[in-house]
């Protein structure tokens, strides 16, 4: 499955922006997708996931409240709406995809859409 990540920008804080996950080449239904992000300097982390069975969705307790995982299977995307951002969640966002429901590694990555929430 490829993966096109989308929707960062420049925003400021309190703003919003929703990033999209698009898949191409499997059903992307049966996939469980996270999306992770990586600021300069620091390690990559995760943000949020949904399952592909249930729609279960978890989030990092640093986004809980703020963002919102969700898919759309008719359209193959996953979207993260983020709201209320700050200035900490200036990072590069990636998607990811793995056919297990709770994937130790995810088998698929997509390239990084930058996000940069000025103060």
């Amino acid at each position: 499955v490829q993966l096109q990540a989308s929707g960062g920008g420049l925003v400021q804080a309190g703003g919003s922006l929703r990033l999209s996950c698009a898949a191409s080449g499997r059903t992307f239904s049966r996939y469980t997708v996270g999306w992770f992000r990586q600021a300069p300097g620091k390690e990559r982390e995760f943000v949020a996931v949904i399952r592909w069975s249930g729609g279960i969705t978890a989030y990092a307790d640093s986004v809980k409240g703020r963002f919102t995982i969700s898919r759309d299977n008719a359209k193959n995307t996953v979207y993260l709406q983020m709201n209320s951002l700050k200035p900490e969640d200036t990072a590069a966002y990636y998607c990811a995809a793995d056919p297990e429901q709770y994937p130790g590694k995810y088998d698929y990555w997509g390239q990084g859409t930058q996000v940069t929430v000025s103060s």
